[in-house]
């Protein structure tokens, strides 16, 4: 069962990667409000439920995929 987990930096951290990206899309005249950058990480788990594939990549996220001081995640079920 496969699953997501999108990363993102919390809001009240500066994102200096969304920004220089930002920077570069504004200065090539690309119009956005804003830009921020995070990761994307693709599980694929052994599990029977859904409710069990998503406790077992918590569990993974919550080890090592992120960081929770400067970062936060969502899970989603793919395909």
């Amino acid at each position: 069962m496969k699953f997501g987990v999108k990363i993102m930096p919390r809001e009240v951290i500066l994102d200096t990667q969304g920004r220089a990206v930002e920077q570069t899309l504004k200065g090539q005249s690309f119009r956005l409000d804003s830009c921020r950058v995070g990761k994307f990480v693709e599980i694929d788990v052994p599990a029977a439920t859904e409710a069990e594939g998503r406790d077992m990549v918590k569990k993974m996220a919550d080890f090592v995929l992120y960081n929770p001081l400067i970062e936060v995640y969502e899970i989603q079920r793919l395909g």
